[in-house]
């Protein structure tokens, strides 16, 4: 049986205010994301809702065929 990789986001946006970060792994930290040259900051009084949800799965086994045990 072959142990099940952890998968991590890389990347996640505010489903209320648009923020966009990217997950940074020299400083170990979220950052804010560029596009076109501009920082999707979003609202800085929002309580972000990060569309990182119970559809994400952290675990990925490759040896998985669907089958349940």
């Amino acid at each position: 049986m072959t142990e099940p990789t952890l998968r991590t986001p890389t990347e996640r946006t505010c489903e209320r205010c648009g923020r966009v970060e990217r997950w940074d792994g020299v400083e170990t930290t979220w950052t804010v994301a560029e596009e076109g040259g501009e920082k999707r900051v979003g609202s800085r009084y929002c309580i972000h809702e990060w569309d990182i949800n119970g559809t994400f799965a952290p675990f990925e086994d490759e040896g998985a065929d669907g089958a349940e045990v």
